[in-house]
């Protein structure tokens, strides 16, 4: 017999939440399963408190939604939603460039040293996942930089919205390659004081990304699904 996992409840929940979390962005578990607290419980070898917990936590973030008397589902994609958050994401990010590059040249070099000396002078990473984190991390420095601290805590609570689409983007060569070119030529047009062209190049930027991950995750659930259906 299976022997549970003890411990505090809110340690539990939380391993429970990222593990989930975590199937979803695998595509493990597909937008449109349905799963029962129990059957979770049985799988994490927990009780039901911990995952309803959890689930509570996905629920509000959009993951899952709860269906009563017959337990819960994995939310189906909705892109539009998706695409809406990226416009969102755009104008935010828009804006913080027009305040980079209208503060001194000098201040403005100083905030951004970090971001030049990984995505210019350092040598580049090639794999996926690292790239992804640090892709997040560079867009959400650029609005962190620009001294709006309600702006910069929008923009992170949506970066982590869109995360589970997002970083499909890093899954070919191509797009890695093109994300570094992208992001040096937007921080030198941001440190050249040129702010209609740095918002260009940042426009195009996040509205190729937007178009390729959406396919790519077409792609993915495709496959995932073909997987699931295929006989052993």
């Amino acid at each position: 017999m299976l022997k549970r996992n003890k411990g505090r409840p809110e340690v539990l929940a939380e391993r429970v939440y990222q593990t989930i979390k975590n199937d979803i962005f695998d595509f493990r578990l597909m937008p449109g399963d349905r799963f029962s607290e129990s059957e979770m419980a049985e799988r994490m070898q927990v009780s039901r408190t911990p995952v309803r917990q959890a689930l509570f936590w996905l629920e509000r973030e959009g993951y899952v939604e709860v269906w009563f008397r017959s337990g819960w589902q994995v939310r189906s994609f909705d892109f539009e939603y998706f695409e809406q958050l990226y416009d969102f994401r755009i104008v935010l990010e828009r804006e913080a460039i027009r305040r980079l590059c209208g503060m001194p040249p000098g201040r403005c070099a100083e905030l951004l040293a970090e971001l030049k000396a990984f995505w210019i002078d350092q040598p580049r990473l090639a794999e996926g996942k690292e790239v992804s984190l640090h892709d997040e991390g560079f867009h959400m420095a650029i609005v962190a930089a620009a001294g709006n601290s309600e702006m910069a805590r929008i923009h992170a609570e949506l970066t982590e919205k869109i995360r589970i689409i997002r970083r499909l983007d890093f899954t070919r060569e191509d797009r890695i390659e093109a994300t570094y070119s992208e992001h040096a030529r937007i921080l030198l047009a941001v440190l050249k004081q040129q702010t209609e062209e740095a918002q260009r190049i940042l426009t195009d930027h996040i509205s190729v990304s937007k178009a390729e991950v959406r396919k790519i995750t077409l792609h993915m659930l495709q496959q995932a699904r073909l997987q699931t259906s295929s006989p052993e």
